[in-house]
Formats: structure tokens, C-alpha cells, sequence
């Protein structure tokens, strides 16, 4: 069981790791549109846009990049999808854009990999 301390350093991590996520996407173009969304079908961590897409972003901070591939698992991308679709219901906007799922791995002192597409839900 990991003690608080050990929580909050992981939490600080996380969002660290998402912040230099959100830079580099904006250095390619994108606008944020929502972050940590959070809703009874599960967790985003990044909503973005860029002209008429929509991505659905996780983001993995892992020390190699086939570490973040492994994390991003099936339950996973089926929670994620799940929780998109839930997001994406009221906004008659975002249900008019193409959209898809992204993975962002963060390595410690590397350049970040943006994977787009990384995945589809119904694959």
C-alpha cells in the first residue's frame, strides 16, 4: 500500500507529465479543450482539437516507450472510449468533428511520442 506522501508525489508526477503533454500537442497545432475528465464511465486525460478533429488523449509517463505502450491496456482503452462517448452526448459540436484516440508517452529527459490514432474502440 503506498503512503500519502508516495500518492502526492505520483499525483504531482501525473500532472507534470501532463503539462509538457499539452505543450507539445500545442506546439502541433491543437487547442485544449478539456483536461482530467472524469465521468461514471471513466477518466481522459486530455481532450484536444485542431480544425475539424477531435482527439481523445492518454497520457503515460513511463521511462521507455514500450512501457507506455504496455500500459495503455484493452479495459483501459474500452474505459476511455466509453467515457468519450459519454463526453462527446451533449455537445452536439463534438458530435459533428472526426474524432479519435491518442497515447502521449512521456519519458524522462526525451522528447515526447504522440501517437495518433493510437487506437481504435471498436478494434
Amino acid at each position: 500500500m503506498r503512503t500519502a506522501a508516495a500518492r502526492r508525489a505520483a499525483e504531482r508526477a501525473g500532472r507534470l507529465a501532463e503539462a509538457v503533454a499539452v505543450a507539445w500537442l500545442l506546439v502541433k497545432g491543437f487547442s485544449v479543450v478539456d483536461r482530467r475528465v472524469r465521468n461514471g464511465h471513466g477518466e481522459i486525460d486530455l481532450i484536444v482539437r485542431r480544425g475539424r478533429l477531435i482527439a481523445f488523449v492518454e497520457v503515460k509517463r513511463r521511462p521507455t516507450a514500450q512501457a507506455g505502450f504496455d500500459a495503455l491496456r484493452p479495459k483501459g482503452r474500452r474505459r476511455i472510449a466509453r467515457a468519450a462517448e459519454a463526453w462527446r452526448a451533449p455537445r452536439a459540436w463534438a458530435r459533428d468533428v472526426d474524432a479519435r484516440f491518442d497515447l502521449v508517452i512521456i519519458r524522462p529527459w526525451r522528447r515526447p511520442i504522440h501517437v495518433a490514432d493510437a487506437w481504435r474502440p471498436d478494434a
